[in-house]
């Protein structure tokens, strides 16, 4: 093993492998800062540019992407507020306060050197699991490698943020889609409908780039305006990093938090820097500068977060199941070369183990030092609209995901899963399992052909490995279904119902028709399914079949599950309306001005269609309205949206203006891949991102012009430094 990991150190001086360990590190970096992208983007904008490579450039490009995507969304955090990612937001707490204070270098310092431990004791980590997991990876035979693929997308599932139910359907819907072409079993063709385009499934690069890159711009294109409320990079350097050296304690801490919450599947980053953070709390004496500039506040999350990415690819690596969306991808790369993760990667590629891990620790040094270099220019980029910055991903995720197959199909499909990303994401659905099942289907129909092919009936469960992972398996399910009974029971107030679903900005449909509708499509989708596999071989139907009952069953009860929200819905302005009937008559006076607030009142908490605004101007909990016109009127000095009687909304929010922007950022992709079919794909973006910006954006003349020159020039190189085609278009054919 010694010799393995000396040689893969020796293999990163070669120039070719260096230099795409530097792309990939520059690449998190500009990645890192722009919001909703973070490790996801970065990892499936660059996939497509390592096909044709080796695994070991490839890898090196991918690796030194994801070290150091949690160092720059620091930057965001501590200077503006706003966090480039989820798992920033904890940093935000203590860096942007001591910012404000005039001490962002300290902040940052801190922040960067914390970032940089935590992946070096990451990558420590994963060097240490490799001897200890390998006695154990190698007695695995196909019953606890089955079990190992049922067990990573159930457990993404169940222990990812919302409803679990949600997170099930989802994983089941991942594993479904991924079984779209041909099977691995008997080579028969399935869900193509006798389309050629699907007889090879689907592209992970299209299906990652849909689900979670398109969704996320969809999401955020409206965002038109730059935070220019930036903080001044000022303070002391030095002063940052002698603290630092103060706290190494809460460094190894957090980093050890960071591994060990990488390893459990659907944890995931934001988790392990809050558990990170609360630690820091709880094993401090005194607690009263936390959330006021306190550094321990920052260094043991900012510890935690690379050091998660590290965790991750324990279980990617060593038993098949990714920890998170990015190593899900990763995953999914190693495949496509043919390395399968487990034994075989142990035995046959350990080289390439080593180098992951070599990787890791030199990214997450060359992050750190790009970031105190670079840290003026880099705050600069947080400062960009988002709209702007859409145009541009737009293109190259399209162009990314031309790159998989060189078919114009994989951009509609990614378009089409953009929508349904966009959908499962405002609807509370977790999209993590999704894509954890789409890259986990063929291997579990795999090995539990074979599992059923060696072993009679049930027999292979009873093995000791089997049953090891079967108690993982249902142990976070039982301890669900006991706080729901206990929180149903009112045994806990922590638990009160009331709160197990709250108001979520990233997820404003939450329990509304339209989660509702979702559930009832999806429920059909699995009721289709089975029907179309009945037609299949007894061997090509086995796994569909299974996992369209499963997923049938577990519709319905979502679907029931939605209906009883909606009643308790329809109950709760009737409540309110006689709530309000009862102390209108205190409230009214012979004042006009009183007159006016008792009028106010009523309509606002009574209709459930718009909130109900306090004396602060805040939401109040509970309420399922949206309140933008209303909030514009009110600060105007309007009293006409308080006067005017509301249509009551029955169930949550109906076709909002978040949606109606959303749709119309997928008919502009349309659009572009109309123009790209018809034009090609270089007249395509000198129509398209000059549009885009002029009108969705609404950019400034000047800057849309700098901005489509620029990009176009980047294009019109890659070709000649990358291995990449640009598609052509039926004029450029014709001609």
């Amino acid at each position: 093993m010694l010799d393995s990991a000396m040689a893969a150190l020796a293999s990163l001086s070669d120039p070719s492998l260096l230099l795409m360990l530097l792309v990939g590190v520059v690449a998190g970096l500009v990645m890192g800062l722009i919001p909703g992208l973070g490790g996801t983007g970065a990892v499936a904008i660059l996939l497509p540019i390592t096909f044709g490579m080796d695994p070991a450039p490839a890898l090196a490009l991918l690796i030194g992407a994801l070290a150091v995507v949690h160092t720059s969304d620091t930057v965001s955090a501590v200077l503006l507020g706003a966090p480039g990612s989820a798992s920033a937001s904890v940093t935000m707490l203590d860096g942007y306060s001591m910012a404000r204070k005039g001490q962002a270098k300290r902040a940052l310092s801190l922040a960067f050197l914390s970032s940089m431990a935590g992946g070096i004791i990451g990558a420590v980590g994963l060097t240490l699991a490799i001897p200890l997991a390998r006695p154990l990876v190698l007695s695995f035979a196909s019953p606890e490698l089955f079990m190992l693929t049922v067990l990573g997308v159930s457990l993404a599932a169940v222990l990812s943020r919302g409803n679990v139910v949600k997170g099930l359907i989802a994983g089941l819907l991942g594993l479904m889609l991924g079984m779209v072409g041909t099977s691995p079993t008997t080579a028969e063709e399935r869900f193509t409908f006798g389309s050629l385009f699907l007889g090879d499934g689907l592209s992970l690069v299209a299906v990652a780039l849909g689900i979670f890159g398109l969704a996320e711009i969809a999401s955020r294109a409206s965002q038109r305006r730059g935070d220019n409320q930036q903080v001044k990079v000022t303070g002391g350097w030095g002063a940052g990093i002698r603290e630092w050296l103060a706290h190494w304690s809460q460094v190894l801490r957090g980093s050890l938090i960071g591994i060990w919450a990488g390893v459990l599947p659907g944890v995931g980053a934001t988790a392990g820097t809050w558990l990170a953070y609360g630690q820091a709390v709880a094993t401090a004496k005194d607690k009263r500068e936390f959330g006021k500039g306190d550094p321990r506040g920052i260094v043991g999350p900012e510890s935690a977060n690379n050091s998660v990415e590290a965790g991750d690819l324990i279980p990617t690596l060593l038993f098949g199941i990714p920890g998170g969306v990015p190593s899900a991808m990763l995953l999914g790369m190693l495949l496509t070369y043919g390395i399968q993760p487990g034994p075989s990667i142990i035995t046959d590629h350990l080289d390439l183990m080593y180098l992951i891990v070599w990787s890791f620790a030199i990214a997450s040094v060359l992050g750190a030092l790009f970031c105190f270099l670079t840290v003026r220019p880099l705050s600069s980029l947080t400062k960009v609209p988002f709209a702007v910055l859409a145009a541009g991903l737009v293109a190259i995720m399209l162009l990314g995901s031309y790159q998989d197959g060189g078919q114009m199909g994989d951009l509609w499909v990614m378009v089409l899963l953009g929508v349904v990303g966009w959908v499962l994401k405002s609807t509370g659905f977790p999209r993590a399992p999704f894509l954890i099942g789409f890259v986990l289907a063929i291997p579990l129909e795999r090995y539990y052909f074979l599992t059923d092919s060696l072993y009679d009936g049930f027999e292979w469960m009873l093995r000791p490995g089997t049953m090891v992972f079967l108690a993982i398996l249902v142990v976070p399910i039982l301890w669900n279904i006991f706080k729901w009974v206990r929180a149903r029971r009112r045994l806990d107030r922590d638990d009160d119902p009331k709160d197990e679903n709250p108001i979520d900005a990233e997820s404003p449909l939450k329990n509304s028709r339209w989660s509702l509708a979702t559930a009832i499509v999806i429920t059909t989708i699995f009721a289709l399914s089975l029907l179309a596999s009945a037609a299949f071989s007894p061997e090509a139907r086995l796994v569909p079949q299974l996992v369209g009952w499963v997923g049938l069953l577990i519709g319905f009860a979502l679907t029931t599950q939605e209906l009883l929200n909606r009643r308790r819905s329809l109950h709760a302005p009737a409540l309110a309306t006689a709530s309000v009937e009862v102390a209108t008559p205190a409230l009214v006076t012979t004042s006009s001005s009183h007159n006016h607030r008792a009028d106010a009142i009523v309509p606002s908490h009574a209709a459930g269609a718009g909130p109900a605004i306090g004396s602060s101007g805040h939401h109040a909990p509970g309420t399922g309205g949206h309140s933008a016109e209303t909030d514009a009127q009110r600060t105007a000095g309007f009293g006409a949206a308080d006067t005017k009687p509301r249509t009551p909304s029955r169930y949550g929010p109906g076709w909002t203006e978040e949606a109606g922007f959303a749709f119309r950022t997928f008919l502009w992709m349309c659009g572009f891949l109309v123009l790209t079919t018809l034009v090609g794909y270089m007249a395509a973006v000198m129509i398209f991102v000059p549009s885009f910006l002029l009108i969705v954006a609404r950019a400034k003349t000047r800057t849309v012009i700098i901005y489509t020159a620029v990009l176009w020039v980047v294009l019109l190189a890659l070709p000649s430094l990358l291995p990449i085609d640009l598609p052509p278009g039926l004029l450029g054919r014709w001609i």
